[in-house]
């Protein structure tokens, strides 16, 4: 028995997200480039080409949420199972317990469903990979009715914004072909990662950490959305951090290889990037909230400090240095590498 009811997640989330019409927005003219675009991005990273990539999909929400849920299944059910790991009861408060069971994976499921309805009215494209399960072939998704309506919203060429899009996602295909070890490695440390939040450890733990923390110290943390970190506790934090880290590469490489090779290609590449980085900056106030409980605001560091790192290599040292990040997990940058290039630069290419 499943500890998240997974099909009222998916009811849930379509209702949180709704499903506006898709404004016209095809994959017929996107996909024909695909491996175009693909190639390019090949010769300009330096990464190897895969004889075959993932057909662009053009989804709704509905279809992203279901996309999603999948691939968030092997990740959550194991620490749903550890939190919902039932006593071993007898008698008459059985069926009680069995009742208190469903009723939290009732819960569960309107959470995460929640969660993801939200996230799918933002999301534009996805380059989606199951880490824990290679078995599925991974899929490149563009979210119809979000880019139409941001195009509409930024006031951008629609078409040129999915093309933009689908260069960043074709990217994220270029990097796992081009690093087969990657998948592998994200893969191991989040086991790592769920083995460890899978010790029967209480909310006590968390707070133990607190304990004798200056108040005006905890709320500064709060404030630099430093959330999760109290949440995971220091002893899990390392292995967040290197998970960090790696997803900043992917994500900084990502818009750092989308503006290089979009810029060939795109007349309103510059226009894009400004609006898009508007939209980023200016989101109104419960967004910001959300955003941080969720930890999307941490997404979007992501591609800041990767895009910044990747602008600061190239800039240096040339887009083939860039590619020595992708030679091995030993060659990754670290945190502080990502905030301070030449670090990494030293170490790597001195």
């Amino acid at each position: 028995m499943d500890a998240i009811d997974w099909a009222l997640a998916q009811r849930v989330g379509e209702l949180v997200a709704g499903n506006p019409p898709d404004l016209d927005v095809q994959a017929v003219g996107v996909g024909a480039l695909t491996r175009t675009f693909a190639e390019q991005v090949s010769a300009y990273t330096g990464l190897e080409l895969a004889a075959e990539l993932p057909a662009l999909e053009v989804v709704d929400r509905p279809s992203w949420i279901a996309a999603n849920l999948n691939s968030m299944r092997p990740l959550l059910e194991p620490l749903a199972k550890q939190n919902t790991k039932p006593r071993r009861t007898f008698g008459p408060q059985a069926p009680l317990t069995h009742a208190m069971r469903a009723a939290s994976g009732l819960m569960l499921g309107a959470q995460v469903g929640a969660v993801t309805g939200v996230l799918s009215q933002r999301v534009l494209g996805q380059y989606d990979i199951e880490l824990l399960n290679p078995s599925p072939s991974p899929r490149l998704l563009l979210v119809a009715p979000n880019l139409g309506q941001t195009a509409r919203t930024l006031n951008v060429n629609r078409d040129d914004l999915t093309s933009w899009v689908a260069i960043h996602e074709v990217t994220h295909a270029v990097q796992f072909s081009g690093a087969p070890w990657l998948q592998g490695h994200l893969a191991g440390l989040m086991q790592q990662l769920i083995a460890k939040m899978q010790v029967n450890v209480s909310g006590a733990d968390v707070l133990k950490g607190l304990v004798g923390t200056d108040p005006r110290s905890l709320l500064a943390r709060l404030r630099r959305g430093e959330v999760l970190r109290l949440t995971v506790g220091e002893a899990r934090w390392e292995l967040v951090e290197r998970l960090q880290s790696t997803m900043s590469l992917i994500e900084g490489h990502a818009e750092h290889v989308m503006d290089a090779v979009g810029a060939d290609v795109l007349p309103s590449l510059s226009e894009l990037r400004d609006a898009m980085t508007k939209r980023r900056t200016t989101r109104g106030l419960p967004w910001r909230v959300l955003e941080r409980l969720l930890g999307i605001e941490l997404k979007m560091r992501q591609y800041e400090v990767g895009r910044r790192f990747c602008d600061l290599v190239v800039e240096q040292r040339g887009a083939q240095a860039l590619t020595r990040a992708f030679n091995s997990a030993e060659d990754l940058p670290t945190a502080a590498e990502l905030e301070h290039p030449g670090l990494w630069l030293t170490r790597v290419d001195p």
